[in-house]
């Protein structure tokens, strides 16, 4: 096991890129090597070893390459960007672009993470003890690639679009979610244990989302199909009953929109619809 911690050496004022903190970046190396790499200070070339102190430690039980950040990484951005295997842990706040692109291994965030976390996503596992900003999951605007594989797992509230033109896999988020929840989705689940602000699954095409909150309403271009005593999210089963909304049918969708019954009466009138 090789272990390396990285120590910012002062207070970031502008964005840092850090898109050269990853596992594979640093295999092999030594503490000299790591700090080589580049990074960007704002607009001004510059390496690793200037902005943090670090620290690597080779040996002890199992395989891999585990990185600690410990300290205000707010302003770090694109961790773990493209990595496939080992593991990243930031003891503090993440900033943006977290985990962008990856394919493997697992990151920690041990505090409240930036927006576009896990955008482009392909496999691995996110989680994070806080809050998340917008566009959890998603693809970057102009594209329609959003997350293809993998979980986040954000235990606090999360922002706006997440999951948009998300394709497959895991988006579980604990608290409350902003608007546009999978906007454009193709495939994949997002369990939303909290409320939600509204127009969830716009322009959606496939997949599922669950909402065990409130929800403000439903988009007129969902059906309601059934009521249902449970729903499967990831390996977990919920006990409902549940709303059942098939759409966009704006868009031709076959998306499923599970909402539980019990937290909104708003949406009784709705029942009519399947007598």
């Amino acid at each position: 096991m090789m272990k390396v911690v990285l120590r910012p050496k002062g207070k970031f004022t502008v964005p840092i890129e850090g898109s050269a903190i990853t596992p594979g970046a640093f295999a092999s190396k030594t503490p000299e090597e790591i700090g080589s790499l580049e990074a960007w200070e704002g607009n001004r070339r510059t390496s690793l070893g200037s902005l943090f102190d670090v620290e690597v430690e080779v040996g002890g039980e199992g395989e891999g390459i585990a990185i600690s950040i410990v300290g205000d990484a707010s302003k770090l951005r694109r961790v773990g960007k493209g990595m496939r295997s080992g593991t990243v842990a930031i003891d503090g706040r993440a900033g943006m672009y977290l985990g962008e692109a990856m394919g493997g291994g697992t990151v920690t965030v041990n505090g409240d993470a930036g927006s576009w976390l896990g955008a482009r996503m392909r496999g691995g596992r996110i989680e994070v003890k806080g809050d998340a900003g917008d566009y959890v999951g998603s693809a970057h605007r102009g594209s329609r690639r959003g997350m293809t594989g993998g979980q986040i797992v954000v235990h606090g509230r999360a922002g706006n679009e997440i999951g948009c033109w998300m394709n497959d896999g895991l988006i579980r988020v604990g608290g409350d979610v902003g608007q546009f929840a999978g906007v454009h989705m193709l495939d994949g689940t997002i369990l939303i244990e909290g409320d939600s602000e509204g127009r969830v699954g716009a322009s959606m095409k496939g997949g599922r989302i669950v909402i065990l909150g409130e929800v403000a309403d439903v988009l007129p271009s969902f059906s309601i199909e059934e009521m249902r005593n449970a729903v499967k999210a990831g390996e977990e089963r919920f006990m409902g009953p549940f709303y059942v909304f098939v759409g966009d049918l704006a868009e031709d969708g076959g998306g499923r929109l599970y909402v539980i019954k019990e937290k909104n009466p708003n949406l009784q009138c709705r029942e009519s619809y399947l007598e």
